[in-house]
């Protein structure tokens, strides 16, 4: 017999096969059955059977009543299965109406005194309110229940959800609602223990403490779901985590980008299994990305690196924001069409210039700033990779310290409004050539940044300001720019971090390769440092390193051993390789002479660095220039340490000049 009820629930459930029409019907016959109902109470069984055909032409005539108010109210057009509190409210408001229409047919028929029909008095349609309502909403409540009861599949995975109230019961809906039905929700968990040993759905709630994982077990459950609500909570219960990877319980989420306040509807798609990346530690970062975007609106704006993790990034959060033109630079052939293909898809009413080209083409660079004056610059470009330019000294003065001269004298020359460059941890006491050639950059462009302001000052109290000397626009007048640096860490997901290496390296079946067993580093969400370097940019009048907040330091070991016990697999070993040339134990983002100031964000600070003068920063940037074309390694290093005396190799065959 179940196996019968079980066949004709799983027809009905999963084909909808009930039409709205059988739905009306029904709900009509139960407002018939309340009439009757009422009419039995007024009259008694025997003045019933008496009066019979005038109280049914009574309630027919109301049941046409009854029908245009199920109509208004949609009562019968929704998927009774997934009736919700607000559906029972209309069911409640129509009936009402229904029988209130029905006590005013009721007046009217004694006034005009028609003796072919009948309609409950006062108390009957009270009496037929409340038994028309509460069989209806038994009716709906019955489907619920069968839909529960019977279609739940016994192959759906049982799992706890992490996080009550809104956030829990929202996601506990969808899931429910969901077919073919994937999860089956058995428990709930209570960040707070504010609802520990209460019911919730039907459900038990449980309290984030020492016994959760045995209450999970117990339960036979094998996957916890975290509310987005309460990822950032849960990302910090770093033991939870850990027992939880550790007795081999799923952690699933929703994307951290995706801004969802608890109540609307989860599509089942934004559900995924975690990586590495969602579990650890950090803080919100709030940004007001409309302030942002205001600014930003209308504007035409180059982004060089545009191809790369953060300018790529960058590209999507300005977007939305309708710039008036993109100029998006890169010399990777490949990414960049598929950042040209992103735009062509999701933003095609922007005019957007995709240029395969190199920043220290000189000549390109300069057509591209003639043709295009960009208000705003966002640069991104560099080569980063720490062992690369530790061999490559030549060439990363000639990209990263050339190129950032070449786009930062361009943006004076053609009226840049401001110039946002983006720099790294590493520019701080630097170990490595990467980090040295970012700290020259630094340097320049904070003193071309002073240089303009020394001009401009001298030209308010000159007459005649063509007497000033320094750069100028190319129609000659002074120039506007204002130069903002941006430092922050690793990011995670970027290209060559150490997260998607560990993948790979596990998935080969190990070794996972750490260089030192105490090595430490900060790591930051693309989508966060992005955000920061545009509220930095745009806060920046001129002249400021910027310094971000990277949360807590991760210790890249323990990452390691994470991500072995969350892939599942067995008997990957963790080997330690010695520090590659030129690497730290650990990041900094000040140097011990450097000092911070706040600003209005909390992750945002300024730091007060060493000033040179205009002339001596390009004096020894066209100096180091002129020694990279003769790619001898120690001869450029040497001219480095002297422009950044704090440059100190680490791991290195540059020690020898530090001696």
């Amino acid at each position: 017999m179940r196996k019968i009820i079980n066949k004709l629930t799983s027809w009905y459930f999963s084909k909808g096969a009930l039409p709205y029409w059988i739905i009306l019907m029904i709900d009509c016959l139960i407002v018939a059955f309340a009439g009757y109902a009422a009419f039995y109470t007024q009259w008694g069984g025997s003045g019933l059977a008496g009066r019979f055909w005038l109280a049914t032409r009574g309630i027919i005539i109301s049941e046409v009543f009854f029908i245009l108010y199920f109509r208004l109210f949609h009562t019968y057009s929704g998927v009774i299965r997934y009736s919700s509190m607000m559906d029972l409210v209309h069911v409640a408001l129509a009936t009402l109406i229904g029988t209130t229409t029905t006590y005013l047919l009721g007046l009217l028929a004694t006034w005009q005194e028609w003796s072919a029909v009948c309609f409950p008095k006062a108390l009957g349609c009270l009496e037929m309110f409340l038994v028309a309502t509460v069989l209806m909403w038994i009716e709906r409540i019955l489907v619920k229940y069968l839909y529960d009861g019977f279609v739940r599949d016994d192959k759906a995975k049982r799992v706890f959800i992490y996080g009550v109230k809104e956030g829990g019961i929202a996601i506990a809906k969808s899931l429910q609602n969901e077919m073919p039905q994937r999860f089956s929700v058995v428990g709930f968990v209570s960040p707070d223990g504010d609802l520990q040993t209460k019911w919730l759905m039907g459900l038990q709630v449980r309290r984030d403490g020492p016994n959760l994982i045995k209450h999970i077990k117990d339960a036979h459950a094998s996957i916890l779901i975290v509310s987005p609500l309460q990822e950032e909570r849960f990302r910090n219960n770093a033991k939870l985590v850990d027992d939880l990877i550790t007795q081999g319980i799923k952690i699933m989420m929703f994307p951290t980008i995706e801004e969802w306040n608890g109540k609307d509807e989860l599509k089942r798609e934004h559900l995924h299994e975690v990586n590495i990346e969602d579990l650890l530690p950090r803080d919100r970062i709030e940004v007001d990305m409309d302030a942002i975007g205001s600014m930003l609106s209308n504007k035409c704006i180059l982004i060089t690196g545009a191809a790369g993790s953060i300018g790529s990034e960058m590209v999507r959060q300005i977007a939305p924001y309708q710039p008036s033109r993109l100029v998006l630079i890169d010399q990777a052939e490949t990414p960049m069409h598929d950042v040209r293909l992103m735009m062509k898809k999701d933003y095609a009413y922007i005019p957007c210039e995709t240029i395969v080209t190199s920043i220290t083409n000189r000549e390109h660079m300069e057509r591209i700033f003639s043709r295009y004056r960009p208000e705003y610059v966002f640069h991104a470009a560099a080569y980063k990779h720490v062992p690369m330019m530790e061999d490559n000294p030549a060439i990363a003065v000639q990209n990263n310290i050339y190129g950032t001269r070449v786009i930062a004298d361009l943006a004076v020359k053609y009226g840049t409004k401001k110039f946002v460059m983006i720099s790294t941890d590493k520019a701080v006491n630097p170990t490595n050539v990467m980090g040295c050639s970012k700290r020259i950059c630094e340097i320049y462009c904070q003193s071309l940044n002073h240089e303009i302001e020394r001009m401009n000052a001298e030209g308010k109290s000159q007459q005649d300001s063509s007497a000033v000397s320094g750069p100028r626009q190319a129609d000659g007048s002074l120039p506007v720019t204002q130069f903002v640096t941006t430092r922050f860490g690793n990011v995670l997901g970027s290209n060559g971090s150490v997260i998607p290496i560990f993948r790979e390296q596990i998935k080969r079946g190990g070794p996972i390769t750490v260089t030192h067993p105490d090595i430490i580093r900060f790591f930051m969400l693309i989508p966060e440092a992005c955000k920061l370097v545009l509220e930095a940019g745009t806060m920046g009048h001129g002249g400021e390193i910027f310094v971000f907040d990277m949360g807590k330091p991760v210790k890249i070991v323990e990452l390691a051993e994470r991500m072995i016990k969350l892939s599942g697999a067995k008997n990957i070993k963790i080997e330690f390789t010695g520090l590659r040339d030129g690497e730290k134990l650990y990041e900094e983002v000040l140097s011990e002479a450097e000092r911070t100031m706040p600003t209005h964000h909390p992750k945002i600070m300024i730091a007060t660095v060493r000033e040179y003068e205009y002339a001596t920063a390009l004096q020894n940037e066209e100096r180091l220039m002129d020694a990279s074309h003769s790619f001898d390694d120690m001869a450029i290093v040497k001219i480095m340490k002297e422009i950044v005396p704090e440059y100190k190799s680490r791991c290195s065959k540059y020690e020898v000049l530090d001696k």
